[in-house]
């Protein structure tokens, strides 16, 4: 059963999530039917809407969303379609931080670095520093932050679970998280906000990426060895 809200608040929060699929859609980081939206109603706290399991972002209306306990990511009423399969990430989000909406997507840069960044079976790291979007981010300190990067566990539930582990431990880390081989998720105080850290941490990503392939090619471009005039072969056609 889709989506059908009782108050104008929660029309209207539906809409949001709706529009912003479409937008990041879009912008290719929800390719097919991939990544998720939540927010919490601004009228009860304790509940949430997230986009529903399986469906295109490009494509998705107001009423494709789903309303779950915001602590728990369980179902809050009866007959709803499945929600995000990610649902209990969101819910530990909301659980350890004062979020208000969540943001899960496939953008490019930041899964590249998910991917290299990787530890087997344990909570990684990436060290970011220096960069001016780093005050996009609203961090205590803006000159640095460690993203971590989780394991992407084929059960959900245990993801959830590092998640809130490591958000309880580190209440000054930055407002969103990777995981291995599979995408980027933040948050914020809105799904505006929520927004805006997406882009910063997916440009700090991009940045991270090409410096990266650039000092790469320095190196290597030094490591070449050089031939010294002095030993070259004389060219013959002037020799003759």
């Amino acid at each position: 059963m889709s989506y059908a809200p009782s108050t104008a608040v929660g029309k209207q929060t539906a809409q949001q999530l709706a529009g912003i699929s479409r937008t990041l859609y879009e912008r290719g980081w929800m390719p097919g039917t991939s990544g998720n939206v939540s927010m919490r109603l601004p009228d009860d706290s304790d509940r949430a809407l997230i986009t529903a399991s399986g469906l295109d972002k490009g494509e998705l209306t107001a009423r494709d969303v789903v309303e779950v306990d915001a602590r728990t990511g369980e179902a809050s009423r009866p007959g709803q379609v499945r929600p995000s399969a990610e649902t209990s990430i969101h819910a530990a989000v909301y659980r350890a931080t004062g979020a208000r909406a969540v943001i899960h997507v496939h953008a490019p840069y930041a899964t590249v670095v998910a991917h290299r960044a990787a530890a087997p079976d344990t909570v990684s790291s990436v060290r970011l520093e220096r960069f001016e979007l780093l005050k996009g981010l609203g961090l205590k300190d803006p000159a640095s932050t460690d993203l971590p990067v989780f394991p992407n566990w084929p059960q959900v539930g245990r993801i959830a679970d590092d998640v809130a582990a490591h958000l309880a431990a580190n209440r000054e880390g930055p407002p969103g998280l990777l995981l291995a081989d599979h995408g980027i998720t933040t948050w914020g105080d809105s799904l505006g906000e929520a927004r805006n850290r997406l882009e910063c941490l997916e440009s700090l990503c991009q940045l991270l990426v090409l410096s990266r392939a650039e000092l790469s090619r320095a190196e290597l471009s030094r490591a070449e060895p050089q031939v010294s005039r002095a030993t070259q072969a004389p060219d013959e056609r002037t020799a003759l």
